[in-house]
Formats: structure tokens, C-alpha cells, sequence
């Protein structure tokens, strides 16, 4: 019997809301459809103010909670109309919901997502689960990064020791050794596409950097790129997790400070180069021999660093996901999807080898949907 399940995020890019549709059977899942529902402007732009230290106006957090929620259970019907399915034909919708804070470390780790699933339920009458990392905090881990559980269910194959790279505002690695005996680690290796968005939306006025154009088009600062890389992130051992509270355009901008005669685009192209550089020095610090990179997120479609990528990962072949069954726009979503299915079958989503959690739980709340009493 086949089973489906919708997996709903809006990754740190926030460049809009992804839905994915899975389909379970004894076969492994099957991505059946996906769609991306747009963030309206004024949205993206009062997310980004509550993004940022020092901007946090906790009226707008709660007004954004309750439009997020519409928005995603909006995803998620226009998704499931798209697939020619009903409601009651979804099992269950695993939201992610929208980071705006990642705290993993201090006396209080915390991390917030809003997007309300309360309203995602009663919206669409199908059951949510929401509120995914917390649980792994508890149990003392990061609470991220979560998505390697599923790369691990999905693209993890022997005799190949490969390693899923993705691309977000934030960058993460899933290490999967060929060797099943070994554990599987996951963690952020610091800015994705984050501060390559943010630097061309001061400069340029534009989301993002439509194929790496413009980084393509100026030339790595040597200095820049090694102040920016001294940083102690970087240098720190897994686990571990970030986010835009951390990489963001104040991080960026005292480190500037000695280069302030750096053209624009110089700056992206070196913005561009520590994403490359800082993925490739933590594949190589953590894992030996790996002969495959496949790659997911938004990043995969930008084609200089995606060029960087295969440069600096050599001897490694590197490849999208598609090669692997699914789509690499579609991976994170897909997994919340797989994450609702673990919950709802009582089963745990998270691994401690990834997140330093002290033990596997089963992550998230659940609220039901329409149940025979609301009929």
C-alpha cells in the first residue's frame, strides 16, 4: 500500500516556500511532485529585519507566525491539487517552518521556527508535524543539521563513500562512509549562498547571483579570503551548526574594514571562494577518501562556485542529486516529508553522530487534522 507525505520549508535563502510530495511503499520514497510557493516581498523583507541582531520587534515575529502559516498550508494545497490528489490521501505534512533564530550553543540552545502549524492543519485538515529541532536540543544535540537522517535513508550506498552536500543560505555536509560500521556525520560548514545574496542585494539591488555571474566577473582578494576564513567557526570540530544570525553582512563588514578599496565585485568573487574553500576544508578535515560529492540546495545552480566545487573537491567526482533519484531543489523538503513519517510511526528522525544529541527521539509535536467528528 502506498503512503503520502508533504514535506513544507523555507530554507535560510528564503527565496520562497518548497512542498514536497512523497510516496511511500517497500521500495524506497518517491519524490511524486513538488512545488514552490513565492514569499511576497514585504515578507521576505520584515523576515530579514528579524533576522538581524538587534531588530527583534517580537509583534512582528508574531504577525509574521500566522501569515507564514497561511502561506505554507497554501503550499501545501496547491501541491497536492497539482498531483491530482486529496486531502485525505495525505497521511501527514512535516513543516519545517521558518528559521528565525539558531542558538546550538550557550547555557540556553534554542532555536526558533515559525509558520504556524496550527493553522497549516486547520487549513488543509491534515495532520502536521512541526517544531522538529527542539526535541534534539533537549536531548542536548544541535538541533541541526537534521536532513542527514534522510540522506543517510535515501543516499547512502555502498561500496561508495559519498558525501551530500547542501547549499542553502547556510552550507551542510552528510558524510556517508561505505563502510555501514561507521557512523554518519552531518554539520554546517558555514555560509552557502547567505552572504552571496546579501552582498549582491546591497550592491546590485537582486536576490541572488544568477549563476555566479557576477562573482565570476571579479577577481579573489588572497588577504580578504584568509581574514575571512580566520574565523572560529570554521576551526571548530563537528557537531556543529549555524545560521544568518551569525554569518551575516555584520559578521562581513569589520572584516572589510582593511580592503575598503575592494570593487563589489571583487568582494563576491571572494564571498564566492569561501563558501568553496570552507566546504572543501571541512570534507577533507572529516572524511578520507571520499570518491562522490552529490549536491543539493540552491547552490547547484549557481555554475561558478559549482565549478569551484569540482575543482577544489578533485579527486572526488561531484554531481547533483538528480543522478541519485531526486531533484536537488526538492531534497530538503523532501525530508521533512521522511520526518513526519518517522514521528507519526514513533520512530526517531535525529542522529546523535550528527547533532550531539545523547540519544535517538523522536522529534516534533503533532497537530491532528480533520479527524471523523469534524466531518
Amino acid at each position: 500500500m502506498t503512503t503520502y507525505y508533504l514535506g513544507l520549508i523555507s530554507g535560510t535563502s528564503m527565496d520562497g516556500i518548497d512542498a514536497a510530495l512523497l510516496a511511500f511503499d517497500e521500495q524506497q520514497p518517491r519524490l511524486l511532485a513538488h512545488y514552490s510557493h513565492p514569499l511576497p516581498d514585504p515578507i521576505r523583507q520584515q523576515l530579514y529585519q528579524l533576522q538581524t541582531p538587534g531588530q527583534n520587534e517580537l509583534a512582528t515575529a508574531m504577525h509574521l507566525d500566522v501569515e507564514l502559516g497561511r502561506l505554507f498550508a497554501t503550499a501545501a494545497q496547491t501541491l497536492i491539487e497539482q498531483a491530482a490528489l486529496r486531502p485525505d490521501q495525505i497521511a501527514a505534512i512535516g513543516s519545517h517552518g521558518q528559521t528565525l533564530r539558531h542558538y546550538p550553543d550557550g547555557p540556553a540552545p534554542t532555536t526558533w521556527q515559525i509558520g504556524d502549524p496550527n493553522i497549516i492543519a486547520e487549513q488543509t485538515g491534515i495532520t502536521t508535524v512541526a517544531d522538529l529541532r527542539r526535541r534534539d536540543m533537549a536531548a542536548g544535540g544541535q538541533g541541526a543539521p537534521l536532513v542527514p537522517a534522510f540522506h543517510a535513508a535515501v543516499f547512502r550506498q555502498a561500496p561508495i563513500n559519498r558525501a551530500i552536500l547542501n547549499i542553502g543560505g547556510i552550507a551542510n555536509l552528510t558524510l556517508l562512509p561505505a563502510e555501514t560500521s561507521q557512523p554518519v556525520i552531518g554539520f554546517d560548514t558555514g555560509p552557502g549562498n547567505g552572504l552571496m545574496d546579501a552582498w549582491i542585494g546591497q550592491h546590485l539591488g537582486q536576490h541572488y547571483d544568477r549563476d555566479g555571474e557576477w562573482a565570476a566577473s571579479g577577481h579573489i582578494h588572497p588577504g580578504l579570503l584568509e581574514r575571512l576564513l580566520h574565523d572560529d567557526y570554521f576551526e571548530r570540530p563537528p557537531p556543529k551548526s549555524t545560521g544568518r544570525e551569525y554569518f551575516n553582512l555584520d559578521w562581513l563588514q569589520p572584516r572589510l574594514a582593511s580592503f575598503s578599496d575592494l570593487a563589489p565585485r571583487d568582494v563576491q568573487a571572494t564571498l564566492c571562494e569561501l563558501t568553496a574553500r570552507s566546504i572543501g576544508e571541512a570534507l577533507e578535515a572529516t572524511m578520507d577518501g571520499v570518491e562522490e560529492v552529490l549536491i543539493c540546495g540552491g547552490g547547484v545552480h549557481n555554475r561558478y562556485l559549482y565549478q569551484r566545487l569540482a575543482e577544489l573537491l578533485t579527486p572526488a567526482r561531484v554531481a547533483s542529486t538528480a543522478e541519485a533519484g531526486i531533484d536537488p531543489d526538492w531534497v530538503e523538503a523532501a525530508a521533512f516529508a521522511w520526518l513526519a513519517k518517522q514521528t507519526l510511526a514513533g520512530d526517531p528522525g535525529n542522529l546523535p553522530s550528527v547533532t550531539g544529541a545523547s540519544h535517538r527521539v523522536v522529534l516534533g509535536g503533532v497537530y491532528p487534522g480533520k479527524g471523523p467528528s469534524d466531518e
